[in-house]
């Protein structure tokens, strides 16, 4: 029962989120082999000031073992 939560920074209409959200659970079923009965998406929207605090550092920073795919800026940037 995968449930999917993505983070990202605030401006995307409703239409977006949702065809996302259509997106990432067509990925889900189709790599992991399961029905969409099982997938749930979730996305939160944050501030662009507080994207560091907030999601960087307590996600990305101090949780290195569960990104499977790290981003192409860090605190220094």
């Amino acid at each position: 029962m995968p449930h999917v939560i993505l983070k990202m920074v605030e401006g995307r209409t409703e239409e977006q989120k949702k065809a996302l959200a259509e997106a990432l659970t067509r990925a889900v079923t189709t790599t992991l082999g399961c029905g969409e009965d099982l997938v749930s998406v979730a996305i939160e929207d944050f501030k662009d000031a507080e994207w560091m605090a907030r999601v960087y550092v307590p996600d990305i920073q101090q949780r290195p073992d569960t990104i499977y795919r790290m981003p192409g800026y860090g605190p220094e940037d």
